[in-house]
C-alpha cells in the first residue's frame, strides 16, 4: 500500500539523533604468550650480562684405596650478553577533539594511550620471536636485541642443501640462524626427536610455541589416545585440539602464536628464559607545542636466554 498524501516520514524529518551505540568492539588479537611467561629481571644497562653453566659428562668415577688426590680440569662459565632495544610510540590529539562527547570512550587521549600501549605489546613478542642479531646502534641506529632463533643451537631441527642451505648461528645472540630455501613439512618425528634432544641435554621443556598452521599440523600427531576429535558424550559439541602433548622425555603445552614467524617452532622451558627491564612501560607527556597534547608510551627491555641448552626448535617448515 502506499502512504497517504503528505505523509511526513523519517525520510523527510531533520535532526534525528544518531543511534551509535557507546561501545567500541575490537577484535584485534593482543595475547603476547611468550612476553607473559618470560619472568621479568631488572636491568641496569643497555648492555645486559650473564652467565651461563654446564656440568661434565658422567665418567666411572672409582679410586684406589689410599690414592694420592688429583684435581681435574675445570671449565669456566659462559659469558652472554644482549642489548637492551626501546619500543616507543605516541600520539597527537587536538585539545579541540579531546573534549568533544564521544560515543565509547570518554577521554579520545586515554583511549588511544590504552590502544598503543596493546600494540606495543604485540611489538616485543615479535620481537623477541625474530630472527635478528643484536644491534649495538649509535646516534643514528637504533639498538636491536638478539631475539630467540639467534640463541637456539644445540637442540634444532633445520634443513640443509636448498639456496642458501639452512645453518644455524653461533648462539651468544651475535647473528641470525640462516633459512634455508627448501623448507619441509613439520612432522611429529621432527618434534620427538628434538623433545628427545633436550632431555638427553638436561632441559625441561613445558611449552611449544607455533603458528596456527603449524598448530593445524600437530593436531594430526598420534598417540595412546588420540580422541582429540570426538563428540563429547551428552554434549552438542566436537573437540578438536591439542593441550598438553606427553612424551618419555617431558610434557608440554602447545600455545598457537600470531607473532612468530609461522616457519619456526619453539620448544621451550620458559623459566630458562627472561626479559630485562631497564625501563617498564610508561604513559608519558611530550612538551606541549601548540593546542594539542602529546603522550608518548615507551618500553625499553632485552631478551636473556639463561641456557640456550633447555629449549629447542624447529626451523624451515612450510608455511602453506
Amino acid at each position: 500500500m502506499a502512504q497517504p498524501t503528505n505523509t511526513f516520514d523519517s525520510f523527510d524529518a531533520k535532526g534525528l539523533k544518531e543511534d551509535l551505540e557507546d561501545v567500541i568492539y575490537s577484535i584485534s588479537p593482543e595475547e603476547s604468550p611468550f612476553y607473559t611467561a618470560c619472568p621479568k629481571v631488572k636491568a641496569t644497562n643497555t648492555l645486559h650480562e650473564w652467565q651461563t653453566d654446564t656440568l661434565r659428562s658422567s665418567a666411572v668415577n672409582a679410586h684406589i684405596e689410599g690414592d694420592d688426590t688429583v684435581a681435574e680440569a675445570r671449565t669456566a662459565t659462559v659469558r652472554l650478553q644482549n642489548y637492551s632495544q626501546i619500543f616507543k610510540n605516541a600520539v597527537v590529539i587536538s585539545q579541540t577533539e579531546d573534549n568533544l562527547d564521544k560515543a565509547g570512550r570518554a577521554k579520545e587521549m586515554a583511549y588511544q594511550v590504552m590502544k598503543i600501549a596493546k600494540e606495543q605489546k604485540l611489538d616485543i613478542e615479535k620481537a623477541l620471536f625474530a630472527n635478528q642479531a643484536r644491534v649495538i646502534g649509535s646516534s643514528t641506529a637504533a639498538r636491536k636485541l638478539a631475539g630467540a632463533p639467534a640463541w637456539l643451537t644445540t637442540n634444532v631441527n633445520f634443513v640443509t642443501g636448498g639456496t642458501p642451505s639452512g645453518a644455524s648461528p653461533t648462539g651468544d645472540g651475535t647473528d641470525a640462524r640462516t633459512d634455508d630455501g627448501t623448507p619441509t613439512a613439520f612432522t611429529q618425528a621432527k618434534f620427538d626427536d628434538v623433545m628427545q634432544d633436550i632431555w638427553a641435554s638436561g632441559g625441561k621443556p613445558d611449552t611449544v610455541y607455533l603458528s596456527s598452521f603449524q598448530m593445524n599440523a600437530a593436531l594430526g600427531f598420534t598417540g595412546n589416545n588420540n580422541q582429540r576429535s570426538t563428540v563429547q558424550a551428552g554434549d552438542e559439541k566436537v573437540v578438536k585440539s591439542l593441550a598438553v602433548y606427553i612424551t618419555p622425555y617431558g610434557s608440554v603445552e602447545f600455545k598457537p602464536t600470531r607473532e612468530n614467524r609461522s616457519s619456526d617452532i619453539f620448544i621451550m622451558q620458559d623459566d630458562m628464559w627472561s626479559v630485562g627491564v631497564l625501563r617498564g612501560t610508561k604513559n608519558q607527556a611530550l612538551a606541549k607545542t601548540g593546542d594539542n597534547e602529546k603522550r608518548q608510551v615507551v618500553t625499553e627491555l632485552t631478551l636473556i636466554c639463561r641456557n640456550e641448552k633447555a629449549s629447542g626448535g624447529i626451523f624451515d617448515n612450510t608455511t602453506s
